[in-house]
């Protein structure tokens, strides 16, 4: 008989999950979310900086998980009794399960900093980064200002890094594309930019090689850097930070705190911040049955969808395994692997595990990286949320070693 599986939450990591193991009849699979449209955040900068239509980025949920066999429930979850195995949604709908997939994602609270809601912009996902767009449109001249939040995190029960700010990706796509739409308008002269970040450097995620170089683009740019910058409260006109600094922005973009979801802390199943704990099978650290993906996780450090596919591929792995499948288990080897948008058909490709504890830090940029990232973009969006072959990202590694620039 098939084992009941149900997934919390769509995302990169929710649809691997489920893309994974659709077709495999051990499986009686369920998928739960309260929207009933999937945005591809990878392609939100384009929204906030080139004004790409959000609708190109959606795809309907329902009508992909029903034609490969499974079951959609539109509603969210609002608890879990994990040790009866069964949760209940906002509905009263009650759901029974064998194993459990809560890859719902992490939040960002917009309202942790005074103003950031009413006089801030982000490009974190389709409903912020429309408004990005219209404000940048209506950008004339002054000054922007572009940085993360602090984030904190439990490190408890699991050994993760100590970062605050552990995906500084967007800001870097914000900051070239910014400057590169400015200069087609002939805006950049009057601008003057500044970065941000909470940490003592920028990028705490990468090594010396890869900040040195994205250092050096910024430099060129005159992209102003700010470091130890923690955000206190936005103003219309400014950005105050804790240690009684204030920097005038008349555009003010950021990448809020990190949190997790009330379901998880009201089901008794979250570390202090709200994420789920888990070891290196991405299962919980308590409940064997439960299984975790994506920002969600207490162990994804950085916040990178590039962790979340290969957590998703270990937890598909072990259910496979669990249902007597002769599977290897994928190790858990995080890196950073990102391509971030510059502007004008360029793009930088950043490979780096120097500071996960081995070698690389390689970048590597220019048009023909552009290219890549529109490739996957379209393939992404093309195939609703399907990620490119392994072989394809075998590949794509293998160039980048071989090619990239500033590396050890």
């Amino acid at each position: 008989m098939a084992k009941k599986l149900v997934i919390i939450g769509w995302g990169f990591w929710g649809l691997r999950t489920f893309y994974n193991l659709a077709w495999n009849k051990n499986f009686d699979i369920t998928l739960i979310d309260p929207r009933t449209t999937s945005s591809m955040k990878p392609t939100m900068p384009e929204v906030a900086f080139q004004g790409k239509d959000v609708e190109e980025t959606r795809f309907d949920l329902k009508s992909v998980i029903e034609w490969k066999g499974a079951k959609f429930i539109n509603e969210a979850v609002i608890k879990i009794d994990a040790d009866n195995n069964k949760l209940t949604t906002n509905n009263k709908t009650e759901i029974s399960y064998d194993y459990l997939v809560v890859t719902a994602g992490a939040k960002k609270n917009f309202t942790a900093i005074k103003g950031l809601e009413e006089h801030g912009y982000s490009m974190c996902d389709d409903i912020h980064a429309p408004k990005l767009w219209k404000a940048l449109e209506n950008f004339k001249w002054g000054k922007i200002t572009i940085g993360s939040a602090k984030s904190t995190f439990d490190s408890s029960r699991v050994d993760i890094p100590n970062w605050i700010a552990p995906c500084e990706g967007p800001i870097g796509e914000a900051m070239f594309m910014i400057h590169r739409y400015l200069k087609e308008k002939g805006l950049r002269e009057k601008t003057e930019m500044n970065v941000f970040t909470p940490g003592d450097v920028f990028f705490e995620d990468i090594g010396d090689d890869v900040r040195w170089a994205v250092g050096g683009l910024m430099w060129k740019r005159k992209i102003n850097l700010l470091m130890e910058k923690v955000t206190t409260e936005v103003t219309s006109d400014s950005i105050k930070f804790e240690d009684g600094t204030e920097v005038e922005s008349d555009l003010t973009i950021m990448i809020p705190v990190y949190f997790g979801q009330k379901f998880l802390v009201d089901s008794g199943l979250a570390d202090k911040v709200g994420l789920l704990p888990t070891d290196k099978s991405m299962r919980h650290l308590d409940y064997k049955n439960i299984f975790g993906a994506g920002d969600l996780n207490t162990i994804t450090m950085p916040k990178l969808g590039h962790l979340a596919v290969m957590q998703a591929d270990i937890v598909s792995a072990q259910l496979r395994k669990e249902v007597g499948e002769n599977i290897e288990i994928p190790e858990y080897k995080p890196e950073v692997m990102c391509i971030m948008w510059m502007g004008h058909n360029e793009a930088a490709i950043v490979l780096s595990d120097i500071k996960l504890g081995w070698k690389k830090d390689i970048v590597w940029y220019g048009q023909w990286q552009g290219f890549t990232k529109k490739m996957f973009d379209y393939y992404n969006i093309s195939t609703n949320g399907k990620m490119p072959p392994k072989i394809g990202e075998h590949m794509f590694k293998k160039s980048i070693e071989i090619f990239g620039m500033w590396k050890k």
